[in-house]
């Protein structure tokens, strides 16, 4: 199935035709499925055991990142984009299911959209929620718990100029010249530490401005990703103090730090990245779990374990049975 389900191209706004794989196999299965609309031809897919509420629902994402690539294995490993995030976790969770329903308990999947780009298919499920006790949401965690996952700071900073012909600068103002002394200025913060996760870091994504070698630049601008490690507020305020004066910041996407519950008995980490779990609020008491390891997840040589893989199989099981004991 894993293989299956990464041989369907799903770049995240392209999601339909591996949406519909798995409805049809969840079909067959004899869950009552449900295609959750999103938008533009693109929905998530939600499985039960007939009307019956589920207690725990068991969910990941079905988008990925480019470029596609198909999927091909050897002895150890399924290797191919989507492998470890997230297409073998939902392999993992269907086969989970299917085991926990034969001893009765009442269970439930949910397979969203858009969790690379902006957790839209989330965030639309969180709109509907079924009154769940628990939501394991999984993520390639090499089947470790996470204890927290860091949350995500966007920021654009934005500097303006005046153009001028480059041999007589002094007639111009150059908004280049000015955006990286904001990010110098950036570089040098003090960030937040949380002795429980780690410290929030931050990465200059993109860089981008100017019109010609030969014009004083009138504009440039900069994205930025924080990894936050706990409220934002300050840091917010922080980053418009040490840029007053260069340039404008403008906060376009937050997603909070979470804290996680574990159970006993099972390894626990920090997951430093984010995921659909601060979108779905109303799904239950969140667990982040999941077979592959985050440090493969949208590289060219992608893989899973297959040992993982089935390991997952029997970790979500012993995880589902804990919480609902």
């Amino acid at each position: 199935m894993t293989r299956q389900l990464v041989d369907i191209e799903s770049i995240s706004g392209n999601e339909a035709a591996v949406g519909a794989a798995l409805y049809d196999e969840l079909c067959k299965l004899d869950y009552c499925v449900h295609k959750i609309p999103v938008a533009h031809a693109r929905f998530n897919v939600l499985a039960t055991l007939g009307e019956k509420s589920p207690e725990i629902v068991f969910s990941t994402h079905i988008d990925t990142v480019p470029p596609f690539i198909p999927s091909s294995e050897d002895s150890e490993n399924i290797y191919g984009r989507g492998a470890c995030d997230a297409k073998g976790i939902a392999a993992a969770q269907i086969a989970a299911c299917e085991r926990l329903r034969k001893e009765g308990a009442a269970v439930g999947m949910l397979f969203l959209v858009g969790e690379e780009r902006d957790s839209l298919g989330a965030k639309i499920a969180n709109e509907s929620p079924l009154g769940s006790r628990f939501l394991i949401n999984g993520e390639p965690t090499e089947n470790r718990m996470a204890v927290a996952s860091k949350g995500a700071l966007r920021v654009e900073i934005v500097a303006g100029g005046k153009m001028a012909h480059s041999a007589y600068p002094e007639l111009g103002e150059s908004a280049i010249e000015k955006l990286l002394q904001a990010l110098d200025r950036l570089r040098q913060m003090d960030l937040p530490n949380n002795p429980e996760v780690g410290p929030c870091t931050m990465n200059i994504g993109v860089i981008e401005g100017g019109r010609a070698p030969n014009v004083i630049a009138d504009h440039a601008g900069a994205q930025l990703l924080y990894r936050l490690v706990g409220p934002s507020d300050s840091l917010r305020a922080e980053i418009q103090k040490r840029i007053a004066g260069l340039a404008q910041a403008e906060f376009v996407l937050e997603i909070p730090f979470q804290k996680l519950r574990t159970v006993p008995g099972i390894e626990t980490m920090v997951a430093a990245f984010t995921t659909d779990i601060p979108a779905l609020s109303q799904w239950g008491e969140p667990v982040l779990l999941g077979p592959g390891s985050i440090h493969v997840a949208h590289t060219e040589r992608e893989y899973i374990s297959k040992k993982q893989l089935l390991q997952a199989v029997d970790l979500y099981c012993s995880v589902a049975k804990q919480l609902l004991a």
